[in-house]
Parts: structure tokens; C-alpha cells; sequence
């Protein structure tokens, strides 16, 4: 235990008692699963302290390196200025819209936001659908798929039928770079309707435009707004040492370059 330190101010004595410094070999070897020691400092000056927090997964049975694991990151998510600036440069996203629109429609409606935003890129949906319907009562088979599964439908307002699911593109063309990877969140608006978009990532160096998955989870007829936002994009770029050996590009990838809505392919 280190001695006790006065320290002086004006017009009065404080005592002021510093830290316990610990041994961080005996921290990290005390017991299975004792927590490794962190370095840091702090106001009062260098101190050493056990971080509550036991290696796991591949790192688990490992010996704890401060340095090495504060390094480390993994993906992190881009924000707006980064998405502005591949967009600018790279032409990541055509057409790009700068900003988050909440203008109003012809009927002096609000309409569902899109555009960039602080961390994603909100994409709208395109005038084109293919509707799910079983008047003909196809089999819904992603090894075979029937077109007579679906009806096509253009137009700005998409009626899509209870408890049933369309497809759909976005009006955004996408590229994506080597060493970033997306993923997409359906919009509340939307969601707290029961109209789930679903999405799949967008894997490095794919471009296209998206097919949207649009389910209609409700026992109601729901609406869907064409030019109108859809979902939100999150990009997620890899470590400067980390970037993946194989991209969609290099593998030739089956919906590399795809327009319009697309369906199943194998």
C-alpha cells in the first residue's frame, strides 16, 4: 500500500490517499476467471486497475496483452460525412440525395423520409412491384420459381394484399467498395404498421440496385409509397489489415450488376 500523500490547497490540508497499484501478472493469473488488467491514466497520474471483464470467445485461455487489445476494433459504422464522400467520390450511391427529405406530397402529406442521415443512408422504393398471389395456385419454389406466383404492378401507391408479400427494388443504385459490408433495418414508420422490409447484405464490391422484400404481416390490405423511403442502409467498413481475400466481384456473384426487381436465381 502505497503511503498516504498530503496534498495542500489554499487555506486548508486534504489528505488524499492514491490507488492500490496492482501486480498485473498476479490480476490476470488469480483464478480461471479473473479479469485482465487494463492500463490507463488518469487525473491524479498512472494507475493500474482490474478491468471486471473475462476473455471470451476466441480469445478465451488467452493471455490478456493491454496493447494489442486496446488496438483492435473490428467494423465500424460510417457516418454521414463518410457515406457524403464515397458517394461524391465513388459514386457509391446514384442517385444520392444529401440530406433527409421530409417534404410534403401532392395531398399536403408528410412524406417517409429518405436520404442520408447521421449514420445510413435511408433508400426509396421504386414504382415497380411483383405481388404475391395464389389464384393460379403456384408453389412458392426458390429452386424453381413459377411466375405465376406474382402480378406485376407499376405505380406510386402498391396495394399489397393481406397476411401477403411483394417484391420490390430500390430507385438507389449501390456500390459498394472492397472492404465494407452492409446491413438494412426497416423504417418505424413502416414497422409499426406490420409491413416488414427485409433485406440482405450488401457483400463488398457488389453494386445493383436492391430487390426488397416487402411482407404484409397484418390481416389488412396495406400501403406501400413508391419514391418514398423504404428502409435504412448501415455501412460497415473493415480494418485497413482486415479486408476480406474474396469479394461478390471476384466470385462473379449471381446478382452482381443486377437492375430492376429480380428474382430468385441459382
Amino acid at each position: 500500500m502505497l503511503p498516504i500523500v498530503k496534498r495542500f490547497t489554499k487555506g486548508e490540508t486534504k489528505i488524499y490517499k492514491p490507488p492500490p497499484r496492482v501486480n498485473p501478472e498476479k490480476a490476470a493469473n488469480a483464478s480461471e476467471t479473473a479479469s485482465y488488467v487494463d492500463l490507463h491514466r488518469d487525473r491524479d497520474g498512472p494507475g493500474i486497475l482490474p478491468a471486471a471483464r473475462p476473455r471470451t470467445g476466441p480469445l478465451a485461455g488467452t493471455e490478456p496483452n493491454p496493447e494489442t487489445d486496446r488496438d483492435h476494433h473490428g467494423m465500424s459504422i460510417k457516418s454521414d460525412r463518410w457515406i457524403r464522400r464515397m458517394a461524391n467520390e465513388q459514386a457509391m450511391i446514384e442517385p444520392f440525395v444529401d440530406g433527409q427529405i421530409r417534404q410534403t406530397d401532392a395531398q399536403g402529406r408528410r412524406v417517409i423520409s429518405y436520404g442520408v442521415s447521421s449514420y445510413g443512408y435511408d433508400m426509396r422504393v421504386a414504382p415497380e412491384f411483383k405481388i404475391f398471389t395464389n389464384v393460379l395456385s403456384a408453389i412458392v419454389d426458390p429452386k424453381e420459381f413459377d411466375s405465376r406466383s406474382f402480378v406485376e404492378f407499376e405505380g406510386d401507391v402498391c396495394i399489397v394484399p393481406p397476411n401477403s408479400f411483394a417484391l420490390a427494388r430500390s430507385v438507389e443504385y449501390f456500390r459498394i467498395p472492397r472492404n465494407v459490408l452492409t446491413i438494412c433495418v426497416g423504417k418505424s414508420t413502416y414497422a409499426r404498421c406490420g409491413i416488414i422490409t427485409n433485406v440482405t447484405p450488401f457483400e463488398p464490391e457488389w453494386e445493383g440496385h436492391v430487390t426488397l422484400e416487402i411482407s404484409n404481416t397484418t390481416p389488412l390490405p396495406a400501403r406501400v409509397y413508391a419514391n418514398e423511403g423504404i428502409c435504412q442502409v448501415l455501412f460497415f467498413e473493415a480494418d485497413p489489415d482486415d479486408v476480406c481475400e474474396t469479394s461478390y466481384r471476384d466470385k462473379s456473384g449471381k446478382y452482381q450488376g443486377q437492375r430492376g426487381v429480380t428474382l430468385p436465381r441459382l
